[in-house]
């Protein structure tokens, strides 16, 4: 375990930049924010330190960044380290990203062959289905407003493609249609199943999308209108080999993060082998831990400090395995940080806020980007780990969304 630590450290040290203040150091997170290191003292503001009493990542990682050497009359002197690279698989990254564009279009329209558009009796002639959803995933994966990807989608209906480009605003009316969620899951969930081999680890977590809505309220106490933005969560179980999202559940911000776990687990379990769950403490309840298990997996959820072995015979064996065997449970638990690896991956790469303004619509937006991510993913995977991905291979047409 503490080599996976110090690993980790290096990488931080590696690609982070850390800061010094007085003795303190500064050293940010591989996700979001930051924490203080004190290298004299051997402590780091970090959960992982404070609740295990661990040499953690955070202070390997100025130990890189510091050397010290100590002279045979006891005074030290200290010097900052030359900043480690790692070897980088330079043709598959270059071959990936230079490609990225022409394979993503590709990949996306073999996804959205699956869409049957429903039957229509009167009445003008709507859009494909298919193309709809292709030209919304488009337009997401631009990151641009429908006004300004309206030239991609043009490039698109040149390709061949879409039959034709649909104007901006029918892609924000049928983002707003509630009937566009579930095919846009099962999108998700197709798009991982050409990685079935690859992954049996999983983990799970939530994370905010912010949109530019916003709740106000007259405020009694102080007399005035206050206001508060409004943002939605999405629940992903998420493959820790590939990062690639098997499951997504959305819902409002303020909802709770073990009711969601059962149906990720089974959508999951639909295309792969689960031979483990890692989640964190929000999810330690015995449905969770039950719904795991019901699938043939070991779930590594930490126990709170008030937690107690009674209970059920399953309950009472991982907190034994929790108690007695720490270090090899935390080793799997660990995994976790790959879920939120992804989460960063895809608000780096698409963007943390939401243009949308019905929450329907914010769904469908956040889904998007979900499945945009699960696409990226599969094009690294096919110069690196030299996959050829088809979809729907195992599918009637009968069986295919719509």
């Amino acid at each position: 375990m503490d080599k996976n630590r110090e690993q980790r450290g290096l990488e931080l040290a590696a690609t982070k930049k850390l800061s010094q203040k007085g003795p303190l150091w500064i050293v940010p997170s591989s996700v979001n924010g930051s924490y203080v290191v004190d290298p004299q003292e051997e402590t780091c503001t970090c959960p992982d330190h404070e609740t295990r009493g661990v040499k953690c990542k955070h202070m390997y990682a100025v130990e890189f960044v510091v050397s010290q050497e100590i002279r045979p009359d006891g005074t030290k002197i200290v010097s900052q380290a030359v900043r480690v690279s790692f070897r980088q698989e330079w043709t598959a990254y270059n071959a990936a990203q230079t490609n990225e564009k022409t394979r993503f279009l590709e990949l996306l329209r073999g996804l959205c062959d699956g869409i049957s558009s429903p039957p229509q009796a009167k009445g003008r002639p709507r859009l494909p289905l298919a193309d709809v959803v292709f030209s919304a995933c488009v337009k997401v994966y631009s990151t641009r407003s429908g006004r300004r990807a309206t030239g991609e989608l043009r490039d698109c209906q040149e390709q061949g493609h879409v039959a034709k480009a649909p104007h901006y605003n029918s892609i924000s009316n049928y983002l707003e249609q509630p009937t566009l969620t579930p095919i846009l899951k099962a999108l998700v969930e197709e798009s991982a199943a050409p990685l079935k081999t690859m992954e049996t680890t999983f983990a799970v977590d939530s994370s905010g999308f912010s949109t530019c809505t916003f709740t106000r309220w007259y405020d009694k106490k102080y007399g005035q209108l206050s206001d508060e933005r409004q943002w939605v969560k999405a629940h992903l179980m998420v493959g820790t080999y590939t990062h690639i999202v098997t499951g997504v559940e959305i819902t409002d911000g303020y909802a709770g993060d073990s009711p969601q776990l059962p149906p990720l687990v089974e959508s999951t379990a639909k295309r792969f082998a689960i031979s483990e769950v890692s989640a964190d403490k929000a999810y330690l309840t015995r449905r969770c831990v039950e719904a795991i298990h019901a699938v043939g997996a070991t779930p590594y959820i930490p126990f709170k400090s008030n937690s107690t072995g009674e209970g059920p015979e399953l309950w009472r064996r991982m907190f034994h395995y929790f108690q007695f065997r720490r270090e090899n449970f935390l080793a799997h638990y660990h995994q976790r940080s790959n879920v939120e690896t992804t989460f960063s991956m895809i608000k780096a790469k698409f963007g943390a806020s939401l243009r949308s303004k019905s929450r329907t619509a914010q769904v469908n937006e956040v889904l998007c980007k979900v499945l945009c991510h699960n696409i990226c993913v599969l094009i690294n995977s096919i110069y690196e780990l030299g996959i050829a991905p088809t979809f729907w291979s195992e599918s009637e047409d009968a069986q295919k969304v719509s």
